[in-house]
């Protein structure tokens, strides 16, 4: 089993709930966020690419942790707190790491790691989202890990659920019936930074 996301550019509209619906599932710290959805092209948020003479076009594009499938976070952790399992997910242990920040320099996708400088603080005094969520810790990195309490449920990541425009799809990608092996056999699609040779489970259908 290799899990993975397929995400159709051609629907998303940058509205952003998938990114709160991560935060709030996870109870992620004050300015934490392991989903950003970025606009291809363009040099800021919601900036479309291109110029007055030649049009402009506004792509979204939705980024986390890519799940690789050659992740060369967890060659570089020298303890073993970022791990690929059995299912492709690549996970992250808190009570493993030590802070080294390697596999953050490894990584060649920017942002989507982050670093707990100081003891997790957060907005509001209760704490949000599923129960089986690990504790935040201080001095430990932590991402985007496909919502592994979720999986642990039978149910999808919590970016899955909300989306309005339903521009996620969720599987199986070495099941070839599994709707995301169908989507990009039949639909023309990228991966980020394929020249890495990471291999990532994310798609994004154009």
């Amino acid at each position: 089993m290799r899990l993975g996301m397929v995400i159709d550019t051609r629907r998303c509209f940058g509205c952003q709930t998938c990114a709160v619906a991560c935060k709030s599932a996870n109870n992620l710290p004050n300015n934490n966020w392991w989903n950003r959805v970025l606009t291809e092209g363009g040099e800021n948020m919601d900036c479309p690419a291109g110029d007055y003479e030649k049009g402009y076009s506004l792509t979204f594009l939705p980024t986390s942790c890519q799940h690789c499938d050659n992740p060369a976070c967890t060659r570089a952790c020298p303890v073993g707190a970022t791990s690929k399992r059995e299912d492709g997910v690549v996970f992250q242990d808190y009570d493993k790491c030590i802070g080294c920040r390697m596999c953050v320099a490894a990584c060649p996708y920017n942002g989507v790691r982050i670093f707990n400088w100081e003891e997790p603080e957060y907005y509001l005094d209760f704490a949000l989202g599923d129960k089986d969520i690990p504790a935040h810790q201080k001095h430990v990195v932590e991402k985007c890990t496909f919502c592994a309490h979720r999986l642990a449920q039978g149910k999808t990541p919590a970016c899955m659920v909300l989306c309005p425009a339903r521009a996620r799809f969720w599987g199986d990608l070495d099941d070839p019936e599994s709707e995301v092996s169908k989507l990009i056999n039949k639909r023309k699609y990228k991966q980020l930074l394929t020249d890495r040779g990471t291999n990532p489970s994310v798609y994004y259908l154009v």
